[in-house]
């Protein structure tokens, strides 16, 4: 990753784009007005610690009752005793993968995403910048993988896909690597972000 990149990216972070939600892509879904959502927060670790910057994943234990088996950033709900959004992505990531909140440099947000799960997530990016061996917790993650941030942020790489949810065909952006599926709301926010940061770098 070169400095360029890291500085349209703090610029994207900078200029919030629009909330987004797992709905984007369906327009004729309707949403319950009185609907209740639940804050939450991810981790959005970048790791600049080796020769190629790379982006920490999970992949969820096929136990959870929410997104079982899916890849996911590490993160999770806001707790009562977190004092924002961003202490909470941070404690998910250092009980979920290991990451110490120290080791990471928080550089900002991007605006919230509704899931269809009832969930507001607000995506916090940070820098690691000391490799760290990640050890995830058994009971919320099966495997904590990287991906080079290089894929991730080349909107070129995704692709719209669909398949039929509750009677109707969903669409949802996906980002394959490997053997690793990303799609859903994890990608709709990979999308947001890698957007935001090619806008800047255009603009620059």
């Amino acid at each position: 990753m070169t400095d360029d990149f890291l500085i349209s990216l703090a610029a994207a972070l900078q200029h919030p784009s629009a909330p987004s939600s797992d709905y984007d892509l369906n327009p004729e879904l309707r949403l319950a007005p009185n609907r209740v959502l639940r804050a939450a927060a991810v981790l959005v670790a970048i790791d600049l610690s080796g020769s190629v910057a790379k982006l920490w994943l999970t992949k969820r234990s096929s136990a959870l009752q929410h997104h079982p088996g899916q890849v996911a950033f590490p993160g999770g709900k806001q707790d009562q005793s977190d004092a924002d959004l961003t202490q909470t992505a941070l404690r998910e990531a250092k009980e979920e993968i290991g990451l110490a909140p120290e080791n990471v440099e928080v550089i900002g947000c991007l605006s919230p995403h509704e899931t269809v799960t009832g969930f507001l997530v607000t995506p916090i990016v940070g820098l690691v910048r000391t490799s760290f061996l990640p050890v995830p917790e058994a009971g919320e993650v099966s495997e904590a993988f990287a991906v080079p941030v290089s894929h991730v942020f080349d909107t070129s790489r995704f692709v719209v896909q669909s398949r039929r949810w509750r009677g109707q065909h969903r669409r949802y952006y996906t980002i394959p690597y490997g053997p690793y599926y990303i799609w859903g709301a994890t990608a709709r926010m990979l999308y947001a972000l890698a957007d935001a940061a090619g806008k800047e770098a255009d603009a620059a």
